[in-house]
């Protein structure tokens, strides 16, 4: 991956605009799905310590996005996204605002809109992103609390789930031979997991227990803790029948949030391109799809969806 991080930042009292140019490592469509995916901003939106917790999510124009900035004390600080206008993967404009928990806006409090374009650079997203005051003080009140700050690191945190997803996806097998594998999560225990189901099918991991320590460092990113680095980044078992069973921990500590559901896909390795491709149309129609299927820049061809009764599914054709 590229590890030069675009990030410029500038105050503009003048026009009462902050303005903001911010490089990702990532296809649009995920960096896109990142911005408006309640599950996804979640995970990053907040500055560590904190986190952000969505309490309802409309994204369409005319819909709003209500979420709490929840802190290591469980203290709760109340916004609200108002949508203006949406185009699909390449911008959208919206109201900001601080509110209480059932979305009244707070008017004592500093309000903006903002508008963020996404420009696609093939393996890279660039996303200009402009905010408008009503008011010089407005503009002042919220780069005093620390919106830069804040900002930066909430983007940081976008950075390593994009790494991570992207890492979590590169490992290679040896063929390109038909294969149906069951993708699982854990909040930190994959290890004990994985050995309990190794004891029961009496089978080895295939090519070892790679793990989060394992990661290139990064300088844009914080240093993992110690513990987080033990954690389990991918793993492979066979089980029966030529199935494999494939499984990661989710760290908090990175912005992961497990909740029942979301811990489980199935992944469909089809043995050409035009069959992946059958495969998640058919499969994906009347679901949502998260990652539209697509070549990737470390070789694969993938997405990613739910289907219409719920399941997650993950399609990846690797050419041999």
């Amino acid at each position: 991956m590229n590890k030069a991080v675009l990030f410029n930042f500038l105050v503009d009292k003048e026009n009462r605009k902050i303005k903001v140019e911010r490089s990702f490592d990532a296809p649009v469509e995920l960096v896109w799905a990142a911005w408006t995916e309640a599950d996804i901003l979640d995970q990053w939106w907040a500055p560590k310590p904190w986190k952000a917790r969505t309490k309802s999510m409309d994204f369409r124009e005319g819909g709003s996005w209500l979420y709490a900035m929840v802190g290591p004390n469980n203290e709760e600080h109340w916004a609200k996204q108002e949508y203006l206008s949406i185009q699909p993967k390449n911008s959208f404009t919206c109201w900001d605002a601080f509110c209480d928990a059932e979305g009244n806006i707070n008017t004592a409090m500093p309000r903006n809109k903002w508008r963020n374009d996404f420009v696609d650079k093939g393996h890279q997203t660039l996303v200009n992103i402009d905010l408008s005051f009503d008011s010089l003080e407005d503009l002042e009140n919220l780069v005093k609390m620390g919106f830069k700050e804040g900002f930066t690191m909430g983007l940081e945190n976008l950075d390593q789930y994009i790494s991570s997803q992207f890492y979590l996806r590169k490992q290679n097998k040896p063929d390109n031979k038909a294969r149906i594998a069951t993708y699982v999560n854990f909040p930190g225990n994959t290890e004990e997991a994985f050995f309990f189901y190794k004891s029961v099918f009496k089978t080895e991991f295939i090519n070892g227990i790679n793990r989060f320590g394992e990661l290139p460092a990064d300088p844009n990113q914080p240093p993992l803790a110690d513990h987080v680095k033990k954690m389990v980044l991918h793993v492979e078992l066979p089980l029966l029948g030529g199935h494999v069973l494939m499984g990661t921990d989710a760290p908090k500590e990175m912005g992961f949030t497990l909740t029942q559901g979301n811990n489980m896909h199935i992944q469909i390795e089809p043995s050409s391109k035009e069959e992946a491709d059958r495969i998640f149309s058919e499969l994906s129609a009347g679901g949502h799809v998260q990652m539209p299927i697509q070549d990737m820049f470390w070789g694969a061809y993938f997405g990613s969806f739910t289907d219409k009764f719920g399941i997650n599914w993950m399609i990846n054709y690797q050419a041999k």
